[in-house]
Parts: C-alpha cells; structure tokens; sequence
C-alpha cells in the first residue's frame, strides 16, 4: 500500500489510503507525508458526504488511537496543520486540477509544492507552526497568506 515517492499512486492505492485512514486499517508505517496528501485529495474528491475541516480532526484522532500514536501536547494531531492542508489541497483542486480524475490530480498535487514536506514553512515560521496554541486550534500564517488561488 505504501506509495514509492517515484511514482504516481493509482486509483486504487489512493482509495485504500483514504479509507484506511476512515477506518483507522491503514498500517502506521505507511501513514508517511504523501499518504497525509493522498488521504486528504481522496476524501475531498469522493466523500464530499464528510464536512471536512469539521470532521477529520475526529478522523485523524481516531486513526492515531487506532495506531498507538498518542494525541497529545506535543505528537499527534495538529489542527493548524490539518487545516491548512485541507485548504491547500482543496484550493489547488479547484484552481489548478478542476475536471481531473483522481489520479492525475493526485499526480499534480504530489509534484507541486504542497507535496513538498516543508511547504507549510513558507507560511509559517517554525515557532508559530509548531507552538501549543497551533497544535490546539487553527492560528493564520504568520511569513505570507495562503492564497489557494496561486498554488
């Protein structure tokens, strides 16, 4: 199931890392960067039943319980970083992958900058990304606006 950096990830191998992440099967080992962005493109694009940016701080907090990852002041889940990403994702959907099928679109978001582990950090400056305050609810970039329009 894992997803070599070096190719694009099929139909199928997107699927079952979205809904491994729903139903909390999907091996931690493999929970890797690009599984975050695969699992977010895939439940954009084929659950629009789920109320994203309300429901996967309760999805991914399940799925670490699920995993043995504690969820806590300082691992776990991170609302800044949950968010941000579901903006990110989202907005170059819209504006740079409208129309795609799943896996070219996913083919464009992992070799765009948002596949890039670092991109949060050209919004944020490490101290505020990773602070106690942005692990606990969404604070606003603080280096540059997000501007999904130019992703």
């Amino acid at each position: 199931m894992p997803v070599p950096s070096n190719s694009t990830p099929s139909g199928r191998q997107i699927e079952e890392i979205g809904e491994g992440l729903l139903s909390g099967s999907l091996p931690k080992a493999c929970w890797t960067h690009e599984a975050h962005c695969l699992a977010t493109l895939y439940l954009i694009k084929a659950r629009p039943d789920l109320d994203l940016p309300t429901q996967m701080p309760r999805i991914i907090r399940r799925y670490n319980e699920a995993v043995g990852t504690a969820n806590s002041d300082t691992g776990g889940y991170h609302e800044t970083l949950t968010q941000f990403y579901l903006k990110a994702i989202g907005g170059y959907l819209v504006h740079q992958a409208d129309g795609l099928e799943i896996e070219a679109a996913s083919a464009r978001v992992l070799a765009s900058a948002i596949g890039q582990r670092d991109f949060p950090l050209t919004y944020y400056s490490r101290e505020r990304l990773f602070s106690l305050e942005a692990r606990r609810g969404w604070v606003e970039p603080d280096l540059r606006p997000l501007d999904v329009c130019a992703l």
